[in-house]
């Protein structure tokens, strides 16, 4: 189930308008059946802003698929940002972006952990980079039609809020990097 969908250009123009949250939010009530918390809401509203910056670049196609809270089949998971296309070698190709707002992080000695504000306190949460890498693992490994026309798979993270300070970016969390990268 896919709660907003279009191309970059009705992307774009939903932004603009400032129609993207509204839209987000009727959707996900209509889909989900439940109203979305106010930090989800908010998240939206702010994510969307910094997505429409990245994909004002004129070399991304304007026909490219965007997709919006995406939720994983037989689970309880949703990916937060899909790009879908042609890629460089004529292959279908399929962005998932996990964002974040995130400003800051604590390194952990658990295994692709870190921890970060939630609310009122400091929570251990997995690594932005290891929860796109599963996501996309799980698509590849569940969904016959990505197995069977060799779609590829690119994962990577979206930290529009953070300024890189070596924490997330250590290289206790390399591996889950080098499989989802981290933007800025």
């Amino acid at each position: 189930m896919i709660v907003y969908q279009s191309n970059k250009k009705g992307f774009i123009e939903d932004v603009i308008s400032n129609e993207i949250d509204t839209k987000i939010k009727e959707a996900y009530i209509k889909q989900i059946g439940r109203r979305p918390s106010d930090s989800e809401a908010n998240s939206w509203s702010n994510s969307m802003l910094h997505m429409n910056n990245v994909l004002l670049d004129n070399d991304i196609d304007n026909d490219l698929g965007v997709s919006i809270e995406f939720q994983i089949p037989m689970t309880s998971k949703r990916i937060d940002f899909i790009l879908t296309g042609i890629g460089e070698n004529l292959r279908d190709k399929v962005v998932v972006i996990e964002l974040k707002q995130w400003q800051q992080v604590q390194l952990t000695d658990k295994d692709a952990m870190v921890k970060t504000k939630y609310g009122f306190g400091i929570k251990e949460t997995v690594h932005p980079s290891y929860q796109a890498w599963t996501y996309a693992l799980l698509l590849e490994n569940y969904n016959s039609t990505i197995q069977d026309n060799n779609i590829e798979l690119v994962p990577c993270a979206y930290l529009h809020n953070y300024t890189d300070d070596g924490v997330i970016t250590n290289n206790f969390y390399e591996e889950y990097i080098d499989k989802a990268p981290l933007f800025f």
